[in-house]
């Protein structure tokens, strides 16, 4: 039996593209163990796999000054120190990894062991981590064939994202039970990402009169963040996270609002979900989801609004132009020829680990 450690944390967007490898993997035969940091967002969500999880030090690298920058390299060389040790025990044939803080001591410590490493960067441009990590990986699998001249091209792969095979197997109906909906009006969905966005969040609460007066909303604020004072608003469903009800939601959704994270718009995109996209700002990140974004409006996936242009005015334009043109989205998504992201990572996997 061939193993493979998956590594990735600190956000949905690292962790799922992992979790949607899985059963592709144990149908190959895989022994798969998990690393990620002690009690990251990971842990719970790879636990409930049933897949064993073991748990490193992780230090956070930051590009601005925090006090922190100080003891978190203590942190970054204890994590390595104990992903040596798991080498040593696990043996892994090869690693994968999609990320994240975590993956920096585990990708270094499988490059010392000899173990042949494969990273998955969603964005068009390589975050942090993954530009420390690359250097130590036989191949990268990249969303856009743009990342290729940020990665080179002897590494880089074209695969697309690993897309979790239960988000095709909603039921719209299920999904309307969930909400108490009714089926004459339709339906929007609000994403503000894994812990949910405050801008969005208040932006959309701002505009319920309009929303409401022709469309029910589903809205996945984030946790902490449920407004109870419209708890009971009638065609408006707020939750803070959705999980095994998420495929239901987004069957029955005619429209997403989402923010503009990779592995979002790219199980968007596979959803044929028609979506207005509002990416982070470049004031609070590195500016990869305005890239991505604007990647996806220029193929005719998406209507972008800057977050500094976010109003109730280019909302309710936004709003009308994607619903009216919702076919046309839609169309222009399934002519979309994306291979299976999984079927190529899976067989690059089998090669390495043979």
């Amino acid at each position: 039996m061939k193993r493979i450690v998956l590594t990735g944390g600190g956000t949905a967007g690292h962790v799922t593209p992992n979790m949607a490898l899985v059963p592709a993997l144990k149908e190959e035969d895989f022994d798969i163990h998990y690393i990620g940091s002690y009690e990251g967002m990971e842990k719970k969500l790879i636990e409930e796999m049933k897949i064993p999880y073991h748990g490193i030090s992780s230090g956070k690298l930051r590009r601005y000054f925090d006090i922190k920058n100080f003891s978190d390299p203590f942190k970054v060389v204890k994590g390595y120190k104990e992903a040596l040790k798991l080498m040593k025990t696990l043996k892994p044939d090869v690693v994968f990894s999609k990320g994240g803080f975590v993956t920096v001591p585990v990708v270094l410590a499988a490059k010392a062991k000899k173990i042949p490493v494969v990273i998955h960067e969603s964005d068009m441009t390589p975050g942090l981590a993954n530009k420390i990590a690359i250097p130590c990986a036989k191949k990268v699998c990249c969303n856009f064939p743009e990342a290729a001249k940020h990665i080179g091209e002897d590494k880089a792969l074209v695969t697309g994202t690993p897309i979790r095979r239960e988000l095709f197997l909603g039921n719209s109906q299920k999904g309307r039970d969930i909400c108490g909906f009714k089926e004459t009006k339709p339906v929007i969905m609000i994403v503000g990402g894994s812990s949910g966005s405050k801008a969005i969040n208040e932006a959309i609460r701002e505009n319920l009169d309009f929303l409401l007066k022709d469309f029910q909303v589903i809205h996945l604020c984030g946790k902490g963040n449920l407004d109870e004072s419209k708890k009971n608003l009638e065609g408006y469903m707020q939750m803070e996270y959705a999980k095994a009800e998420l495929p239901h939601l987004l069957k029955l959704s005619d429209m997403v609002i989402s923010r503009a994270g990779a592995n979002a718009i790219c199980e968007l995109l596979a959803l044929n979900k028609p979506n207005i996209l509002i990416p982070l700002s470049a004031k609070a990140s590195r500016g990869d989801q305005i890239l991505n974004a604007r990647s996806f409006e220029k193929q005719g996936f998406s209507y972008v609004i800057e977050e500094e242009a976010f109003s109730k005015e280019t909302l309710e334009k936004a709003v009308t132009y994607v619903f009216e043109n919702k076919a046309k989205y839609e169309e222009t998504m399934k002519k979309n020829t994306e291979e299976d992201s999984i079927e190529i990572i899976v067989d690059l996997l089998k090669s390495l680990a043979k």
